[in-house]
């Protein structure tokens, strides 16, 4: 039935992946029950992640917040029809890149939030963990923005959870980084993020570059999404 809704909002189906997690032992308590996950990821459009050469662009941008509104919208719509039929959920939003002034102090020192959309989308075998802390989808690549519930009852499950690294020796995103906040080093579950990757590094060269390139106070810029070969199509 859970898995009936989903599909059911998910249009075009082409144009999305989705999974079901198990989070029981990964998330806070403060969620009281509600232990079960839903990733949902929607497609970047491929001309617009093409068209990053050397730092972000304003049809990047734009369609970045587009995406981040529809998924938004379509979290809303899904819930309400999981709560008509009896199965309450929490919405997690897509993660934004805005302004310092919208994130509380313990954010800005560890930039890390409650529940990461990525690690939802591991759990429900969507994906792994790429060098530069992007998501890389098996179908999708890293070319994809992610969206997340979370349920109180199992959806049913049949996915595997992913717990290391695909990306072998390819170390493209490494060298195109602007910030140089990749170390190469490979992603699995017992690794902390500071080991491959500097989330501070990234987040200062992408306000410098939406700055820039955009004249906006974004943290945004897109090589590592573009270059992947993963998202690549063929």
């Amino acid at each position: 039935m859970i898995k009936d809704i989903i599909k059911n909002n998910l249009i075009p189906a082409e144009d999305f992946i989705f999974g079901f997690a198990d989070l029981h032992g990964l998330i806070d308590k403060k969620f009281n029950g509600f232990y079960y996950g839903i990733s949902i990821g929607k497609r970047l459009d491929d001309k617009i992640i093409d068209g990053i050469k050397d730092g972000p662009t304003m049809e990047y941008y734009d369609h970045y917040h587009q995406i981040n509104k529809e998924l938004a919208i379509l979290i809303g719509k899904i819930q309400a029809d999981l709560k008509r039929a009896g199965v309450e959920s929490i919405a997690l939003k897509p993660t934004v890149t805005r302004g310092t002034e919208e994130y509380n102090d313990e954010y800005l020192r560890t930039l890390t939030v409650d529940i990461s959309h990525k690690m939802v989308a591991t759990r429900a075998g969507l994906g792994w963990i790429g060098k530069s802390d992007l998501l890389i989808s098996n179908v999708f690549g890293p070319r994809l923005r992610l969206v997340s519930m979370l349920l109180n009852q199992d959806p049913g499950i049949d996915s595997v959870p992913v717990e290391e690294s695909k990306c072998g020796k390819c170390n493209v995103c490494v060298v195109k980084c602007p910030a140089s906040a990749a170390t190469g080093k490979l992603w699995n579950v017992d690794i902390r993020r500071n080991d491959f990757f500097d989330p501070h590094k990234c987040r200062e060269k992408c306000n410098e570059l939406a700055r820039q390139r955009l004249n906006v106070d974004a943290r945004i810029c897109g090589l590592c999404v573009s270059v992947c070969p993963m998202g690549k199509k063929h």
